[in-house]
């Protein structure tokens, strides 16, 4: 299939791909299911349209997900609106799952963050908003829970603006909270989205025109004069949205409503299409070591590998590259340069997402999220080109803080476990370290991620394994001067060295003291704490 630029620009220009942040049930997969359904994908919340499935969360696909109602793996859903394509990439809430969720913001455009409104700030959104500010994210702020007894608004915007380090310019306001809560005031468009508990399946808020109409102080003798008040002084006190200042990542419209109802959600697409950017230009290294962006239109294919997820249909044991193109335009079948390979390769039956649902994907251009079938050759960080040598920066693995060894139940299923754990190591589930006697480490952020990479290799490979305490304090990877140095090195400290699942060397450390005297003896070796995904280290 071949367009002209022109159809291509237009095709990006209707592309919008934005990821969900939050801090554990603030209601992130909620305010994903509800955006869904708004969405016109699907007809229920938790249930793929079409599909008469167990009504757990849509995004929430894997086994274990539902088991423990936690997200421990990020979605993709693709759907249609108003014109548009959206890619909603919907992430690991718990700070066990960070890995994963730093990796899908680095192939989004913009974020929706999504906040408590009783809770305020939490640990993980300060985490989240950070890595989105490195990036200079677009960032859309969802006060969620209004329906309950919550904190002050102002309180709130304090909050963020104090301990964010974000200016908030609210874009709707809540009249009452709790069982008092009666609906927001848009401030931009003059008019009241009103709430009535128990009517969460009406597809539109009733909308009554003007603060100032007779008609709230009649329904609302209570809650009315207090929102005016508000009000007056938001128009005073409070500076007004700025788009420049969203899109450049300084200001962040906010909007105050209740996930669970379906209240305000729509108002959040609404922005995103109005507001958000389409598909941006992207940091790339060429052959030559310059770095150059990769504009979207560029009509070259481009893209890059942000994540593999394994035995997505356990029928088939199959493993999926979630693959973010950058410029250019996909077509089925068509011939790419893997580019860290070195060698060619056939986009024949890439994909499309609902969650774990997938259907071939016929086009797709800048700014979507495609899959493909992955028997092994793919990485995170891989990039595929229609022939230019080149890298995308910015998707990097970061030294774990916690250690476990493998350790079989049955000794006769080695091969199993060694199978499994290579796989959910490329996932990036955990990361995986092999031994120079050929004893697998594991290493993770948080002690979550062993429990359900065990529950996983009990469920998809059949693996019974114990997670046994390592003695490691942490890891760095290794970049030698040269060959002698490297066999000197690795002669000394054979037992202290490993390889990650791309095979590049690394050093485990036993304690803080131990790394220090061993990087002041080997000065001419340099540890690294984090690496780029898809950077060979020498």
């Amino acid at each position: 299939m071949t367009t002209s630029p022109s159809e291509l620009q237009h095709d990006i220009e209707h592309r919008r791909t934005f990821a969900i942040i939050s801090h554990p049930d603030a209601g992130k997969t909620t305010l994903t299911e509800k955006l869904l359904l708004f969405g016109g994908a699907i007809q229920l919340a938790g249930t793929v349209k079409a599909r008469k499935s167990a009504r757990h969360a849509t995004s929430d696909w894997m086994e274990v997900e539902k088991q423990r109602g936690i997200s421990v793996t990020s979605s993709v859903m693709q759907f249609k609106y108003r014109g548009h394509t959206i890619n909603l990439l919907d992430t690991p809430g718990h700070e066990d799952f960070s890995e994963d969720t730093y990796r899908v913001l680095t192939a989004v455009d913009a974020a929706v963050m999504v906040i408590d409104a009783a809770k305020g700030v939490e640990a993980q959104t300060i985490k989240l908003l950070e890595v989105c500010r490195l990036r200079d994210t677009p960032i859309i702020t969802f006060i969620n829970k209004l329906d309950r007894e919550v904190r002050e608004p102002f309180d709130l915007l304090a909050e963020i603006e104090s301990v964010l380090g974000i200016a908030c310019a609210p874009v709707t306001w809540p009249i009452g909270m709790g069982k008092a809560f009666r609906g927001v005031y848009h401030l931009l468009t003059d008019r009241m989205l009103t709430f009535t508990a128990g009517e969460e399946h009406r597809s539109q808020a009733e909308v009554i025109a003007g603060l100032d109409n007779p008609e709230l102080d009649r329904r609302y003798p209570l809650e009315i004069e207090h929102a005016r008040d508000d009000v007056a002084l938001l128009h005073d006190a409070s500076p007004p949205f700025e788009l420049t200042d969203f899109l450049a990542g300084r200001q962040s419209p906010v909007f105050f409503g209740s996930g669970i109802n379906n209240f305000g959600v729509q108002e959040i697409l609404h922005a995103l299409i109005d507001w958000a950017p389409p598909p941006q230009a992207r940091i790339a290294v060429t052959n030559d070591n310059e770095t150059r962006m990769v504009r979207p239109a560029e009509p070259a294919f481009t893209g890059f590998v942000f994540k593999i997820q394994a035995n997505m249909d356990p029928r088939h044991r199959d493993r999926i590259a979630f693959f973010r193109i950058c410029s250019g335009r996909y077509n089925p079948g068509m011939k790419v340069r893997h580019v860290r390979d070195g060698r060619d390769m056939k986009l024949a039956n890439a994909l499309t997402f609902m969650a774990n649902e997938r259907v071939l994907k016929e086009d797709g251009v800048a700014g979507d999220i495609i899959g493909i079938h992955n028997h092994g050759q793919l990485q995170i960080g891989d990039a595929l080109t229609e022939g230019e040598i080149l890298a995308f920066k910015g998707i990097p693995y970061f030294s774990p803080e916690l250690f476990r060894a493998a350790r079989l139940r049955d000794p006769l299923k080695s091969k199993q476990l060694q199978k499994g754990l290579r796989e959910l190591g490329e996932e990036g589930a955990i990361q995986v370290f092999e031994l120079e006697d050929g004893q697998m480490l594991l290493g993770a952020v948080g002690q979550l991620q062993f429990e359900i990479v065990a529950q996983r290799l009990k469920d998809e490979y059949k693996v019974d394994a114990i997670f046994e305490a390592a003695d490691i304090h942490t890891a760095r990877w290794l970049v030698f001067p040269d060959d002698n140095t490297r066999r000197d090195f690795t002669r000394e400290q054979a037992s202290r060295l490993g390889r990650d699942v791309d095979g590049n060397p690394v050093y485990l450390a036993s304690s803080r003291y131990n790394l220090a005297i061993t990087m002041e003896k080997w000065a001419k070796v340099t540890f690294h704490a984090t690496r780029e995904h898809g950077q060979v280290l020498t």
